[in-house]
């Protein structure tokens, strides 16, 4: 089977950083917004991010079977469609009540893009292809929570903060013209899947007893969810200890782009070389080298901290695709249920990590530290000890 074509490629990337997009942008703008509702930051902060993550987890679990059994284009474009409209309320909103609705619809939307963007993956690959496809994928999702944080900030300064929801608007409206005229329908009629509320519930049941998907789905989990904590807890480590502007934050995160690039390419070729398992052990490593280094890094300044966030996001990078390519081959008649619990796993470890890193005792740094640390460890404990298949060579 081929590779896939840059433009199809793209397509998926931009789907499954469409949630990550919508979170980041608002980031730097989320002073500016509390002013203008008047309604206090920290509750903002906590109320317009936990409700989306708690959403976005939820919606995946109905948005992938159903997709198993619709056909992937008509869920993807009705989640678009539904994101557009959130983005839309926001632009417009006055209140937070209506603020959060907005927010409500996104996340709803975002579910859909995110999860079948995988499934899509899957549908179409497998084995050491996928996890090249996938790694691919990730390189260019990267740019999400690197860049958008940078563009929030510009778009925020020079239209204000409604032009952000705008923004999203008008992607939810490109990606999905998008999707219709390069993916398409990826699931042809007769691979689709029937279930009933009963049969959907007995197989989550069984994917969650499956070694075969928990194990790397755990530590994919672990990794991404670490990866949340970074980057929602990193802002405030360089607005105080190192007195960052916004720019400069949004700057420091665009350069960790080429970290997770570098991680994404290496991917898919150690795996090819040295088997999934050793190279998602080797990624968890890393993640628990940067968070243990991170714990010296107040000694060596802003150098130490970059270095020790730079071995986590390598890591980190390496482990991803590997463990959900390792989640999600074995799955293929099931392949949106089983993204879609993959993904709850990840939103969920999102919010709990995120929300440890913000709220445990001590400096922000220590806390995010250990954060890092424990997600490490956790993927390397969990990970697969061999092969669903053995290697093949990449294309």
């Amino acid at each position: 089977m081929s590779t896939a074509p840059h433009a199809w490629l793209l397509t998926l990337s931009a789907l499954s950083a469409l949630a990550t997009l919508s979170t980041n942008i608002l980031l730097p703008a989320l002073p500016v917004i509390a002013r203008s509702l008047a309604i206090d930051e920290v509750r903002l902060t906590a109320a317009a991010l936990g409700l989306f993550l708690a959403v976005f987890a939820l919606a995946q679990l109905v948005v992938g079977p159903l997709s198993d059994r619709l056909g992937r284009r008509p869920v993807v474009l009705a989640g678009l469609a539904v994101f557009s409209i959130g983005s839309a309320v926001g632009a417009f909103a006055m209140t937070l009540p209506l603020l959060l609705t907005g927010r409500v619809l996104q996340a709803l939307g975002a579910a859909a893009a995110s999860v079948l963007a995988r499934a899509a993956a899957r549908d179409r690959f497998e084995g050491p292809q996928l996890a090249a496809l996938l790694g691919r994928i990730m390189v260019v999702m990267a740019a999400a929570p690197g860049f958008s944080p940078l563009l929030g900030g510009l778009v925020e300064a020079a239209a204000g903060w409604r032009a952000l929801f705008a923004t999203l608007v008008l992607a939810g409206l490109a990606l999905a013209l998008a999707y219709v005229r390069i993916v398409g329908e990826t699931l042809p009629a007769e691979r689709r899947r029937q279930q009933s509320a009963g049969a959907l519930a007995r197989a989550y049941f069984v994917l969650l007893g499956d070694a075969r998907f928990m194990r790397p789905a755990l530590a994919t989990a672990a990794v991404l969810g670490a990866l949340f904590a970074f980057f929602g807890t990193a802002p405030l480590v360089l607005s105080h200890r190192f007195g960052f502007t916004a720019l400069h934050v949004g700057l420091f995160f665009a350069a960790t782009v080429f970290i997770v690039f570098a991680a994404g390419q290496a991917a898919p070729r150690w795996t090819a070389r040295w088997g999934a398992p050793t190279v998602l052990r080797l990624g968890a490593t890393l993640a628990i080298a940067g968070g243990l280094a991170l714990l010296a890094s107040p000694g060596a300044g802003l150098a130490g901290f970059a270095t020790a966030g730079g071995i986590f996001l390598f890591g980190m990078g390496l482990v991803s695709p590997t463990g959900t390519a390792l989640a999600l081959t074995p799955f293929g008649t099931q392949a949106g249920q089983a993204s879609a619990l993959l993904g709850f796993l990840q939103m969920a470890a999102a919010a709990l990590l995120t929300t440890a890193a913000t709220t445990l005792p001590g400096a922000r740094l220590d806390a995010l530290a250990a954060v890092l640390t424990a997600g490490g460890l956790l993927a390397l404990l969990s990970g697969p000890a061999r092969l669903v298949a053995p290697p093949t060579r990449t294309p």
